[in-house]
């Protein structure tokens, strides 16, 4: 059965952090080491005995405190994002929505065409 058990160690040096990392690891049945130097913890977890990786710890850095020892926790399960369909437009009057027609009678939806002239220099207007 998995487990997981979280030790509370002073962890100030590189030094005692890779002996306590050695000293358990060579555990059989270890999933996963963490050690968390701003809480100065260290959780293990895995088909270990929790026993033999107090012992262990211990036999490294005398003051070992056990904070907890028991199942991990389940992880929450992913939730498929939903698909939301697009909101017709606001000012939309109710014969647009939902129609096939190419054209929307909204006019808000409606496309917009900008058409360019070009200006020719010699033209024959009387308002000058």
């Amino acid at each position: 059965m998995v487990q997981r058990t979280v030790l509370k160690v002073h962890l100030s040096c590189e030094k005692r952090r890779t002996k306590i990392l050695k000293s358990v690891s060579d555990l059989d049945g270890i999933d996963k080491i963490e050690i968390d130097v701003a809480k100065d913890t260290v959780t293990v977890t895995g088909d270990a005995d929790p026993c033999e990786i107090i012992k262990r710890a211990r036999k490294v850095v005398k003051c070992v405190e056990v904070v907890t020892v028991g199942p991990p926790p389940k992880k929450p399960e992913e939730k498929k994002p939903e698909v939301k369909k697009p909101e017709p437009c606001i000012y939309m009057p109710p014969s647009c929505v939902g129609s096939c027609c190419a054209v929307p009678s909204c006019v808000v939806c409606r496309p917009l065409v900008v058409v360019h002239t070009p200006q020719d220099p010699c033209t024959t207007c009387s308002i000058m």
